[in-house]
């Protein structure tokens, strides 16, 4: 019971955080003249902070690379880097909401094929009508949203 109150709040605490920073890095890029090196320091901090974290909690890892781990998980941080460099140089130029609106649709859009194949070790969750039905609904929520600046 207790992680049915927990795990929602804090995915809702950190999809709260997403337009947030968007905004922030965004008018970092602006104030610095530049969103690569506002995304850099973006991460730099993130880094120092994770870093923090895992030594506070788990002490120095004794490896950080195995055998028994896919290559392609490791491509989460090109994933990551890409989606702040775009959303650090698009949001000053499409609007904070149209740009987060759209990485919303994607992430809706993606859960749904990772989700009903079980891709990547996820758990399966077949498309079922209702899921379609609501995924429609997103989408056109996300076209209702989006300010049309083009």
């Amino acid at each position: 019971m207790q992680n049915a109150v927990i795990y929602p709040s804090l995915m809702l605490i950190a999809g709260i955080g997403i337009p947030i920073m968007a905004t922030l890095n965004s008018g970092l890029g602006i104030k610095l003249g530049s969103s690569a090196l506002a995304t850099t320091l973006l991460f730099l901090v993130g880094l120092v902070i994770s870093a923090a974290y895992l030594l506070k909690t788990e002490g120095l890892p004794s490896a950080v690379f195995s055998k028994e781990i896919a290559w392609y998980f490791y491509l989460g941080g090109i994933l990551v880097a890409f989606y702040i460099l775009s959303v650090t140089w698009v949001s000053p130029r499409y609007g904070v909401g149209n740009a987060v609106s759209f990485v919303l649709l994607g992430q809706l859009l993606a859960i749904s094929v990772i989700d009903h194949f079980g891709l990547l070790g996820a758990q399966q969750t077949s498309l079922d009508t209702k899921r379609l039905i609501g995924l429609a609904m997103m989408v056109v929520g996300v076209l209702l949203v989006v300010k049309r600046t083009y």
